[in-house]
């Protein structure tokens, strides 16, 4: 006999809302959630005050998994302009892939328009910290100006990320070529 661990309803919930969003858009219903994660509404509400504070925990709780997939391992040994690349190269790969829908915690951003909403500030906080993982690789890669380096590569990623998200184009050999220049530009080794 097998010994299959059934999910929580809060489990499958928090499932079900980084699935349903990132595949329609933060306004899909809170019945439509309920009904994929198989909870009742009154479940839901038991469970979370609202279904802001459903999407924020749901964005929160795949954040440390998002990072993992995008960023190389803190200790990996490779010099800066590698680490840099390596995401780039992520965001490449993932751009082919038929289901991407682009960055999802952009995508929040964007939908909401709200800074002050609970989803919106943990997406916020995200690509936050992307960006200063930008503007620490650039000082350690020796770039000329740090801070405008990381604000230009979380441009790159952010509208690489959101063609290649609604089929606008094709990342393969577009996105290094275009992080190489800027590298180069800015004196990163």
């Amino acid at each position: 006999m097998g010994t299959e661990v059934k999910s929580t309803p809060r489990e499958r919930l928090l499932e079900a809302a980084a699935t349903l969003t990132y595949r329609d858009g933060v306004g899909i219903g809170i019945e439509a959630l309920c009904k994929a994660a198989g909870v009742s509404k009154r479940s839901m509400y038991q469970l979370f005050e609202s279904k802001d504070e459903l999407l924020a925990a749901s964005l929160e709780r795949r954040a440390s998994a998002f990072v993992a997939m995008l960023l190389p391992a803190p200790d990996d040994g490779r010099p800066p302009r590698e680490r840099i690349l390596y995401v780039f190269e992520r965001v490449e790969r993932q751009g082919g892939v038929p289901e991407y829908r682009g960055c999802p915690y952009l995508a929040v951003q964007i939908e909401l328009k709200d800074r002050s909403h609970p989803a919106s500030r943990v997406a916020h906080r995200v690509k936050e910290d992307l960006t200063a993982f930008f503007r620490g690789e650039a000082e350690r890669g020796g770039a000329r100006d740090p801070d405008l380096l990381a604000r230009q590569l979380s441009l790159v990623f952010d509208g690489a990320s959101a063609r290649a998200g609604i089929g606008a184009d094709d990342l393969a050999g577009l996105v290094a070529p275009t992080v190489v220049t800027l590298l180069d530009a800015a004196g990163v080794h």
